[in-house]
């Protein structure tokens, strides 16, 4: 069984402070407006994806069209600027991010070292663990890997005993809260396991003690000494961390966890939703798409060729791969903060500064053809760029990398949901007959 959460930890007191009042909010709601319709729903989103109608509630992360992703209410900017710091770097501590995440507020410097010191005390990984990983083929892919390895660590659940045993309903937070920790702080390990044992010796290194969680992958596939690069995985593994729970990981995870699934069989099954090419997999297809146009010049282009490349590209009926977004309206502020990032530390680096060209003419020419509502960069059209540039070149591994980060999220989501009480998710669907009858009916 997993460790169990220290009594006196401070974030769990703040929770356990919380919960009470968001009952109390979430009962009025019900309560007042229990029967107020909050959208319809259109034929044409039924067979589209349900996209953009509201289906859950979530105070965890929104995202707004015009200012991009909020996190427990705060842009990208603020959390930049506000969140505690690592020990000499320009970007905040994971653990106090997952601090704001859990307790919904902003932690001082010593409450984010102390989820820190939290996941260093958890972060050794079962031998079965990699056991399992090392008798999978070569060829396995490695969210496979990363997935596999999260599913196979249930044998720690905390909850799954506690529930056998009769656990009270207002006790299941604690056990996820001590599950997801337990998790969350393997996974740093885990990824760097899975890319030593794909790609370089196999080796397990284990973690740097002195280091953060952020930067301690570096130093665990072994660019300890690469300074930058830690930096680079502190902001990557802070941008990645969540984004509402109505995309394909978030909800998935979302509604297996309404099943009283625990944390480990909910985010393996995230994992395997941000896997698709759709979603996590969107940022192999950006750098591969933005390495074919760079081999399609003898010599590194001009802007006006990467534009013409660009508007050739469109006209022939396909997509730029990392431009566009289901509901941001703007430049995403994830690619801004990865963008400033690279103009200080690899200005020269020719990815990234075809990454620039790209964003100085890709959105213009999108506008001209008036086919999409948000012709601006989004996060994918970047972080491949900037792992391809530290020598992480093996694309199908940078989706581990973003679910790494992405864990945050989907553990801080599941921990409230069970703290709110939330039911099984049971939408209904419809049969086309029946979907007729009821347009017939209407007219």
């Amino acid at each position: 069984m997993g460790k169990p959460i220290k009594n006196d930890t401070i974030m769990k007191q703040r929770m356990a402070e919380k919960i009470p009042g968001w009952h109390k909010r979430m009962t009025k709601l019900v309560r007042d407006y229990g029967s107020q319709p909050i959208a319809e729903v259109t034929v044409e989103q039924l067979y589209g994806g349900i996209r953009n109608v509201p289906i859950q509630v979530s105070d965890i992360s929104f995202v707004d069209p015009q200012n991009g992703i909020r996190l427990r209410g705060y842009n990208i900017a603020e959390l930049l600027n506000l969140l505690p710091k690592a020990k000499n770097s320009n970007y905040p501590l994971i653990g106090g991010l997952y601090f704001l995440l859990m307790a919904d507020e902003f932690p001082s410097e010593e409450e984010a070292q102390q989820v820190e010191e939290e996941w260093k005390e958890r972060s050794q990984i079962p031998g079965y663990v990699f056991d399992l990983l090392k008798a999978l083929p070569v060829t396995t892919h490695a969210m496979t890997m990363f997935s596999l390895a999260i599913l196979a660590m249930h044998n720690e659940s905390v909850f799954s005993p506690r529930y056998t045993d009769g656990m009270k309903k207002s006790e299941y937070w604690d056990a996820y809260l001590e599950d997801s920790l337990n998790l969350t702080a393997k996974l740093p390990s885990l990824a760097a396991y899975i890319y030593n044992l794909k790609y370089r010796d196999g080796s397990f290194i284990p973690l740097n003690p002195d280091l953060d969680w952020g930067a301690n992958f570096a130093y665990m596939i072994g660019k300890g000494d690469d300074l930058e690069y830690q930096e680079f995985c502190r902001l990557f593994f802070f941008l990645l961390a969540d984004h509402e729970g109505g995309n394909v990981s978030a909800h998935t995870s979302y509604i297996v966890a309404s099943a009283l699934s625990d944390v480990y069989y909910a985010v393996s099954a995230g994992m395997d939703g941000l896997a698709g090419p759709l979603h996590g997999l969107a940022n192999e297809d950006c750098l591969r798409w933005l390495l074919k146009m760079k081999e399609s010049f003898s010599e590194f282009p001009t802007l006006e060729q990467v534009r013409q490349y660009s508007t050739d590209w469109l006209n022939s009926g396909k997509l730029v791969p990392g431009y566009g977004h289901a509901v941001l309206r703007v430049t995403d502020p994830r690619f801004t903060a990865q963008l400033k990032f690279g103009q200080r530390y690899l200005p020269d680096d020719e990815n990234f500064r075809l990454v620039e060209m790209v964003n100085q003419t890709v959105p213009d020419e999108l506008a001209k053809l008036n086919k999409v509502k948000s012709p601006w960069a989004n996060v994918d059209a970047i972080t491949g760029a900037i792992q391809y540039h530290y020598g992480i070149t093996q694309f199908d591994f940078y989706t581990v990398l973003f679910g790494v980060s992405r864990c945050l999220g989907l553990t801080t989501h599941a921990v409230w949901c069970r703290a709110l009480g939330r039911p099984i998710e049971r939408p209904k669907s419809l049969t086309t007959r029946v979907l007729e009858q009821m347009i017939s009916e209407e007219k």
